[in-house]
């Protein structure tokens, strides 16, 4: 897990472990399109919560939207598709690592929030 390129996609792609937690479910049954309130009773989580990460996973490449508001684990190439199991194996084999990685993200960004002025675009 110390490959510089790895990390990279997990510090952009994968915002919490929520978010892991999802695109692990959809890549596990890659056939099936989810509805966000499946995902939500799944997951035990919000809809919000669950409709952002869809939305951000939708705009970078690795789910696709189906019809009657249901979503497709889809990686949109093989870079991708290799990151998310990449990011599986970390996930079974070294979790406590992957998720520091993933919580420091947000200690980072919250850092960083901080000291921005009022007003000033995020």
């Amino acid at each position: 897990m110390s490959d510089p390129g790895f990390l990279g996609l997990v510090r952009e792609h994968i915002r919490s472990v929520w978010s892991l937690e999802l695109l692990l479910l959809m890549r596990r049954t890659p056939t099936r399109a989810w509805t966000v309130d499946e995902l939500v009773r799944e997951l035990r989580a919000s809809t919000v919560l669950v409709t952002d990460n869809l939305t951000h996973f939708e705009r970078v490449g690795l789910i696709v939207p189906e019809e009657q508001g249901r979503y497709r684990f889809a990686p949109a190439g093989p870079l991708l598709a290799e990151f998310c199991d990449n990011l599986a194996e970390a996930y079974q084999t070294k979790p406590v690592a992957l998720i520091n990685i993933i919580a420091s993200k947000g200690a980072l960004q919250t850092l960083a929030d901080a000291f921005k002025f009022k007003g000033e675009d995020r």
